[in-house]
């Protein structure tokens, strides 16, 4: 009776160092896809990250083009307004009395007005521009981003849950197998 208790234990010790086993090897595995996972995720990291500098650069460029447009609008203001500014002294110079120097002055109001016109038109297509370019790299870098994770959260999920359930079955059937040989 005592040998077979023995032998009743040294069988069960075995059965349960095996099963021991096979849980130590697929905790392994579980941890193995996990870390590849981990590293699959990180290396898809790579391409939004290099889109976002991309992206980055090219809103460098759009708002350095912007700036120098605008400084030399604004250059190109300053300049057309002393010139104007010497028009009008010389023609009051110029002027003999106080109904011609009016006149004078009046008749340049026109160009004036559509010099200031022309410039304020130009500061707002500049400023279209910019808003156009600096749109276009936003969704474009958005599409590239989010398109691209989209197609590639599609894909694995499935695997992802395929594996996953195939370890929950094989734990379960491994608990199973322990509960019914015990």
């Amino acid at each position: 009776m005592i040998v077979d208790m023995q032998e009743f234990v040294a069988e069960r010790g075995e059965v349960l160092v095996g099963q021991v086993r096979k849980m130590r090897e697929t905790s392994v595995e579980t941890v193995r896809e996990a870390v590849v996972g981990s590293a699959e995720t990180l290396k898809a990291l790579k391409s939004p990250v290099r889109m976002i500098a991309r992206s980055g650069v090219k809103l460098s460029a759009v708002s350095q083009t912007t700036v120098q447009n605008l400084i030399e609008l604004q250059s190109d203001v300053v300049t057309s307004a002393l010139n104007d500014v010497a028009l009008r002294l010389e023609r009051a110079t110029r002027a003999e009395n106080i109904v011609e120097f009016v006149r004078e002055q009046i008749e340049l109001t026109p160009a004036t007005r559509a010099r200031m016109v022309e410039d304020a038109n130009r500061a707002v297509t500049i400023l279209k521009t910019a808003g156009r370019d600096i749109r276009n790299v936003a969704r474009h870098a958005y599409e590239s981003i989010v398109e691209k994770a989209e197609k590639e959260a599609e894909a694995p999920k499935a695997a992802v849950r395929r594996k996953t359930a195939t370890a929950k079955r094989a734990a379960r059937k491994t608990v199973r197998r322990v509960r019914k040989a015990a």
